[in-house]
This record gives C-alpha cells, sequence and structure tokens, in this order.
C-alpha cells in the first residue's frame, strides 16, 4: 500500500468474514473487500489480483512440475482443517429476502469498474459458459471439466468482443469462438486456429456466500439465466 509491503495475521471474524491486521501500521482490513476499515490506514483499498481456487487434479494437470506446500508436522494441530463444516453449522448473520437466493448459496462474484454482479455457481453449471457484460466490459465465465473450479476473462482480443461457445461432439473440454473458429482450453488460451497462441486477460472472481457478497456489495445485481 503506497509503495510499502504490508504483513497480515488473522484479527477476527466480522460477520462470519475474516479480519486481518497488518503489523506495520495496525490497521483493521475486511478480507472479503481488501478495505481498512479501522486504523492509520482506513479506507484504503488493496488492489484484487487474479488467484485460482482450483481442484488438485486440475492443477496438476496445468502445472505438472508444481510444488505441493506440506504441513509442517509440529504445527498440524493447529490447522483448521474442518473449517467448512464448522461454518456451515454457524446461524447465518445476515438474510436478504427477494433475490431469489438462500443466505448460503455459493457465488462467483465479480466486480468491474465499480460494478458488481453475483452469479449463482448452480446457473454456472447449468449454463458454462456464460457470456454477459458488466460495466461496460464483455465477460466469459467458464466452469472446468472438473464441475467445481471457475475463471472469469475479458472476452476480447485486439479490441474486438469475442462470443465463445463449447465444441459440441468432441471428448474434451474446448471453447470455440466464432469470429476465427479457434479453440480455446480453461486457462483461456487458443491452443488452435488463427488465434492460437493468445490469451484472454483473467479476471479477479471471488466464490463465496451470497450473504457475505452482498453484505459487501449492496448493490450488487445477481446474473439470470
Amino acid at each position: 500500500m503506497g509503495g510499502r509491503a504490508l504483513h497480515f495475521r488473522l484479527a477476527g471474524i466480522n460477520n462470519q468474514n475474516f479480519l486481518m491486521r497488518d503489523e506495520e501500521t495496525g490497521s483493521w482490513w475486511q478480507q472479503v473487500t481488501g478495505r481498512a476499515i479501522f486504523g492509520t490506514l482506513k479506507g484504503q483499498v488493496l488492489d484484487p489480483v487474479v488467484s485460482d481456487e482450483l481442484t488438485f487434479g486440475l492443477w496438476k494437470q496445468e502445472s505438472p512440475a508444481g510444488q505441493v506446500l506440506t504441513p509442517v508436522a509440529a504445527d498440524e494441530g493447529h490447522y483448521e482443517n474442518d473449517w467448512e463444516p464448522e461454518v456451515q453449522r454457524l446461524p447465518t448473520p445476515l438474510s436478504f429476502p427477494g433475490s431469489g437466493l438462500q443466505s448460503r448459496d455459493v457465488v462467483v462474484g465479480l466486480d468491474v469498474s465499480g460494478v458488481s454482479r453475483a452469479y449463482p455457481l448452480n446457473a454456472l453449471s447449468a449454463q458454462s459458459p456464460i457470456q454477459d457484460r458488466l460495466g461496460g466490459m464483455p465477460i466469459l465465465l467458464v466452469m472446468a471439466p472438473d464441475g467445481k473450479s471457475v475463471r472469469a476473462f475479458r472476452s476480447r482480443l485486439d479490441g474486438a468482443d469475442l462470443e465463445l461457445f463449447r465444441k459440441s461432439g468432441s471428448a474434451d473440454w474446448v471453447l470455440v469462438d466464432s469470429s476465427s473458429g479457434s479453440e480455446w482450453n480453461f486457462r483461456g488460451c487458443a491452443t488452435m486456429g488463427p488465434a492460437t497462441g493468445h490469451c484472454l486477460e483473467q479476471l479477479p472472481a471471488l466464490k463465496d456466500y451470497w450473504f457475505d457478497w452482498r453484505n459487501y456489495h449492496p448493490a450488487t445485481t445477481v446474473y439470470r439465466h
């Protein structure tokens, strides 16, 4: 932040969302938004970066030489291995009736130029890929063959919007664009056709519970398919 490297520790939980405390200023930050809510840096917002939440099988397929961070034997007793089941048992702190979603429905949240939208995971499962526009940007959301991993891209190449759809009659997971007929993989890269060698820009996307996303993005819309 401001050219300064910050180091974060767990500070607590706010509405079942992680709070971080930086060691340099003691400011508290909300994990879901990256915004400092208390301390000398209050109001500052960390820049989001692209990250992936993938199944191990897909990650290993894409990164066969990748390394896995193994547990530290002396600290294994302190690891939160049952975090998700424990959270599921907690009462939901917030509800937002009228959205068509239950509080703990999982959504993929995107924020583009201050415009946010929640994409229900079940809609993505049924429709992948999803083509949309958000904040004036053409958006592509895709679910991997494992039925769990999700990525979002700016569906624009060399200034032109792209329309992509699943290739029919193929045993492999392949997208095809309607402009050139090029084939694209789950990384958003063209592997065959005139666009070969080009990759779409991946966008930050957050897989989250609906109540959490809605609470910190009050103006969000919900994608309807």
